[in-house]
């Protein structure tokens, strides 16, 4: 089972490394046309997503830092910090943005959690 964890948490990685690059590098291009923005707002909305993206590469880097720390307590806790915030984030973002967030981020952390748990 903590290999099924460990699989899932990369993949909770892997998304939110792709969330951090639409919000901050790719905005502009890609990321206005997967969050809808229309032209005449991507100038005013850049510095907003940027500083969205910023907060997800937070969640990244506390994921990261749980999967390689050497010491597997501190690891586990980091993992469990960053899958649970993962979590929260992606239910206010379904009702604050739109319901899609809870299946890309919500679900997918939850059942990471629920595979660390479960060892």
């Amino acid at each position: 089972m903590l290999l099924i964890a460990t699989v899932l948490t990369a993949i909770v990685i892997a998304i939110h490394v792709y969330i951090v690059l639409i919000e901050t590098v790719l905005f502009r291009t890609r990321g206005r046309k997967i969050f809808g923005i229309k032209e005449d707002r991507v100038d005013a909305l850049a510095p907003l997503m940027s500083n969205q993206g910023c907060y997800n590469g937070f969640l990244v880097a506390a994921l990261a830092v749980g999967l390689l720390h050497p010491d597997p307590v501190i690891g586990r806790a980091f993992v469990v910090f960053g899958l649970a915030c993962v979590a929260v984030a992606g239910v206010w973002g379904a009702v604050t943005v739109s319901r899609r967030i809870l299946f890309v981020q919500t679900v997918p952390a939850l059942l990471a959690l629920g595979a660390l748990v479960a060892t």
